[in-house]
């Protein structure tokens, strides 16, 4: 038995630890999961409920939460409502505010993984290295920074928000001062007194920024493209309405479901009819003329683009902290970082302590698919040289029993991405049912089927807001939107309510192995 120091609740003391039972005896097992974030931990979860007890979670951290536990940012919170961004299996009737707080999620998370027993299926410290399907056996082959394993079906729940990615500023690698990402916050260092440069205007920027504001000596925002910010209007959630969804979830419910079809209709402006946004568009300039007095100021941070090209932010501070005197937005394009100066294309010199990059993360570029090898040696990173593509996001061509979570076009623009992993996790679950009823060994889809929804994606993006001419973390190296679901949800649930074995090629095992450790499935 060894322990892991993992994340605690707000009411228990630092220094409890996990414990996680010895698995080092069981080097093969039915299903391993990648990651222990939404996608993983409620994969697992799922599992457990349906009566599935030999499989792993492998952990690259010594803590559960995934984005949640990684970002640590001040003022790090959700930009989804707290109802609605969470497990409809498992409802959280003491969120603290309207918008939840970094913190108060990853406890939720750790809460479900006790809740459920998830703990001793964890494999901690365990970062993949390589995962390989292995022909002969029907079986992938994996290698982690602690051991080696074999497993029947593997799943990749890390997620795409996983990777930070730095800005390709020449000089920027050689800065004199501090530099860090957001997504890596140097908590040790104290800013402040401290002249702080902030490249990006994200989501984790305007979130971090008017907690870094007041304490700092000067700050220079290098703001390229400005945002559609809309009022954020967080609240407290008060002690009579926790008991009321206590004593009464279905009081929560009701709220969760009001908020999940409000934030569905404005799929309708994105998808279908762009022009519906243009009274949203009109909500934020206002916003932004009561924020921001200065006529110069405002011009600066005025979209010129339509507004879900690119993420529609939340912010109730944001605008007022860049208005403060010690704050200096510049919109010059950055030329390179010499020393401990930031120059600009106009020649002008920025000397600055510290570089906090805002600058999001690789999503449609990220390092894990040259490290999961496929049939014939193919790695995922070869499959998709030409962008990441998969069928519903969840299952590839040439790597069989390999599930995908929050993979390809399963991205969202307007509603939780909860309601998007539950719907992928409903999909693999039918799909383990039909291979255990059949005795079916593995599962690959067809490549006309892949292809054919491939098409179907990118035919579909053409009229949606997405494709109007901005550039965003949504697209790929051609220009394609292979990052969100250009539909509604609900759409998106009802196509994979159930896997339909026409679409994949079925391998039967040749004998009968061993007896996967499972009780009735899919009942």
């Amino acid at each position: 038995m060894f322990k892991v120091f993992a994340g605690k609740d707000a009411s228990e003391q630092h220094g409890d630890a996990y414990h996680d039972e010895d698995l080092s005896e069981r080097q093969h097992v039915h299903i391993a999961i990648l990651g222990t974030g939404f996608a993983g931990l409620g994969m697992a979860i799922r599992l457990k409920q349906k009566g599935y007890k030999n499989f792993v979670l492998l952990e690259r951290a010594s803590d559960i939460g995934g984005t949640w536990r990684d970002n640590t940012y001040p003022g790090c919170a959700c930009d989804i409502p707290s109802h609605l961004y969470s497990f409809s299996f498992a409802l959280n009737p003491q969120w603290s505010r309207t918008y939840s707080p970094q913190s108060e999620i990853q406890s939720y998370l750790r809460r479900c993984a006790r809740r459920f027993g998830i703990i001793p299926h964890i494999r901690w410290n365990s970062e993949l290295q390589n995962a390989t399907w292995q022909e002969d056996e029907q079986c992938w082959r994996i290698t982690t920074s602690r051991d080696i394993l074999l497993a029947d079906i593997l799943i990749l729940g890390n997620g795409p928000l996983s990777q930070p990615s730095l800005p390709q500023i020449p000089g920027l690698t050689e800065f004199e001062g501090t530099l860090f990402h957001s997504a890596q916050w140097k908590h040790e260092y104290d800013l402040t007194g401290k002249r702080v440069a902030v490249i990006g205007t994200g989501a984790s920027a305007i979130q971090f920024v008017p907690h870094i504001q007041p304490v700092v000596n000067s700050l220079t925002l290098f703001l390229r493209t400005p945002p559609w910010i809309l009022p954020r209007l967080d609240h407290a959630i008060t002690d009579r309405q926790k008991r009321l969804y206590q004593f009464l979830p279905i009081s929560q419910r009701l709220i969760r479901t009001r908020m999940y079809w409000e934030r569905e209709l404005t799929a309708l402006g994105m998808v279908y009819r762009s022009n519906m946004l243009k009274k949203a568009e009109k909500i934020a300039e206002r916003h932004l003329e009561r924020q921001v007095p200065d006529a110069t100021l405002r011009e600066k941070l005025t979209p010129h683009y339509a507004m879900g090209c690119k993420r529609i932010l939340l912010s109730d501070d944001f605008y007022p902290a860049i208005s403060q005197p010690n704050v200096e937005v510049v919109s010059q394009r950055i030329r390179q970082v010499k020393g401990k100066n930031i120059i600009t294309e106009d020649g002008q010199s920025h000397e600055v302590d510290t570089i906090i990059c805002g600058t999001g993360f690789h999503v449609t570029d990220t390092e894990l698919p040259h490290h999961i090898y496929g049939r014939n040696g193919q790695t995922l990173a070869d499959k998709w040289q030409d962008g990441p593509e998969a069928y519903y996001g969840t299952t590839i061509t040439g790597f069989p029993n390999l599930f995908l979570l929050i993979g390809p076009n399963t991205g969202l623009g307007h509603n939780s991405m909860v309601y998007m992993i539950e719907s992928q996790l409903s999909y693999i679950l039918d799909c383990l049912r039909i291979m255990h009823k059949r005795d079916i060994q593995s599962v690959e889809v067809k490549p006309t089927v892949e292809a054919n929804f491939i098409q179907e994606m990118q035919q579909r993006m053409k009229g949606t807001v997405w494709a109007s001419g901005c550039v965003s973390w949504y697209l790929d190296a051609r220009g394609h939107n292979t990052t969100l679901w250009p539909g509604f949800t609900f759409e998106y649930r009802h196509r994979t309510r159930r896997f339909n074995t026409q679409h994949y090629t079925l391998l039967a095992s040749e004998k009968k192995k061993s007896p996967v450790q499972v009780s009735s499935p899919g009942k």
